[in-house]
């Protein structure tokens, strides 16, 4: 029996990936073979044969198609692919003549059929946009497509009077979908941003004896995690996400960390930091890391976050951007030496400026003023970051 070769979820927020097949339609394929490098907006992923079989492909090696769409079969020797595809989540069930990222066939004369989210509807249909005429990012027509479109029809390809272009890159790919994340991230949040600046002499003198005894460097970075974690214990609800109206708290903190590439940022995931001495920590994110910039994460390293943190060691002070469904990040800035007043003296001390982005959804400004004065204490006071 044909066995259908399904589009993966290679992240939270995943909703489509573009296909390329490493086989022919027609190859036998075995068991664990590279058969297609699947493209999302933050990774590539080889995508490997689930058994033997000859490969039948649907979908056109470059196209976009949808989570749990249909990318072709398995078929036995001797066995016909089917005349009608298995309706999958995501994708319309049309004939096998059909690739799975083609829109339906139309009458002569009727409207135009055209693949869209009902989110992308109704934002056309409130802004007088007819979305027939709204060019899709992937398999369907989507709400940031339809925002993106009336962002560019009232503004024009250029603002008057602007000078010629030294370079014009489209937005795509990795960079799209940043865009993409942020717009929604913004329009579908209410955040809120608080600042503190914290003592970091202390801290930073420990992790430097403790890096003479671990495989791997410890840094402020390293420290900071386990400061949240301590942190989010006496103040959980910081540690939570919103979905479809529920507000779900977890006691397991998944870390997530920004990491800057060339095009953009990717956020791997360090599970269970809670449960994890700091050495720990400072391996898995060294290993995460490397993996990130080398192109090698798989899917399971960026998805599950419950809390992120984002390290800019540049700048003084910045408001991170929510990632969408949690409900705080903290942003990390640069620590500098300061003159601050110790006991009615004024002395030099190492300080650092921390900003918690909070969604005031679900997290009041006395639970995230709460988080905060907890992180201040574990990084200030940090002899059990370290134990």
């Amino acid at each position: 029996m044909a066995t259908p070769i399904i589009m993966p979820r290679l992240g939270d927020f995943m909703t489509e990936g573009v296909v390329t097949w490493s086989k022919s339609s027609g190859d036998m394929v075995r068991q664990g073979e590279p058969l297609a490098e699947i493209e999302s907006e933050k990774l590539n992923y080889d995508l490997e044969a689930a058994q033997d079989g000859i490969l039948h492909t649907v979908a056109e090696s470059g196209s976009t198609v949808a989570v749990d769409g249909v990318l072709g079969y398995f078929l036995a020797e001797g066995e016909a692919p089917p005349s009608i595809q298995h309706p999958v989540r995501g994708v319309d069930s049309t004939s096998s003549e059909q690739s799975a990222t083609q829109p339906p066939r139309r009458a002569s004369g009727s409207a135009p059929v055209v693949r869209s989210t009902p989110g992308a509807r109704r934002v056309a249909s409130s802004l007088g946009i007819d979305i027939a005429e709204v060019p899709s990012s992937g398999a369907r027509v989507t709400e940031a497509d339809v925002r993106a479109y009336a962002d560019q029809q009232a503004a024009g390809a250029l603002p008057q009077g602007a000078p010629t272009p030294s370079s014009s890159v489209e937005l795509s790919g990795m960079r799209k979908g940043i865009a993409d994340h942020m717009r929604s991230s913004i329009a579908n949040t209410a955040q809120l941003s608080f600042f503190m600046d914290v003592d970091v002499t202390d801290v930073q003198q420990m992790r430097r004896d403790a890096s003479k005894n671990s495989s791997a460097t410890i840094t402020l970075a390293h420290a900071i995690i386990k400061a949240c974690a301590a942190a989010i214990r006496r103040a959980p609800a910081i540690n939570s996400i919103l979905s479809e109206g529920t507000i779900h708290q977890f006691d397991q903190v998944n870390m997530g960390f920004a990491v800057a590439l060339d095009d953009g940022l990717i956020v791997p995931v360090i599970r269970g930091v809670e449960r994890k001495d700091i050495h720990r920590i400072a391996v898995e994110m060294d290993d995460l890391t490397a993996k990130a910039k080398q192109g090698g994460l798989m899917p399971d390293d960026v998805v599950g976050g419950t809390f992120t943190i984002s390290v800019l060691g540049i700048v003084d002070g910045f408001t991170p951007i929510l990632n969408a469904g949690q409900s705080a990040i903290l942003g990390v800035g640069r620590s500098v030496e300061k003159p601050v007043v110790r006991k009615g003296e004024v002395v030099v001390r190492e300080m650092l400026t921390l900003s918690l982005t909070v969604d005031h959804q679900t997290i009041d400004g006395a639970v995230a003023a709460s988080f905060m004065r907890r992180l201040q204490q574990a990084i200030e006071r940090p002899t059990q970051l370290f134990g």
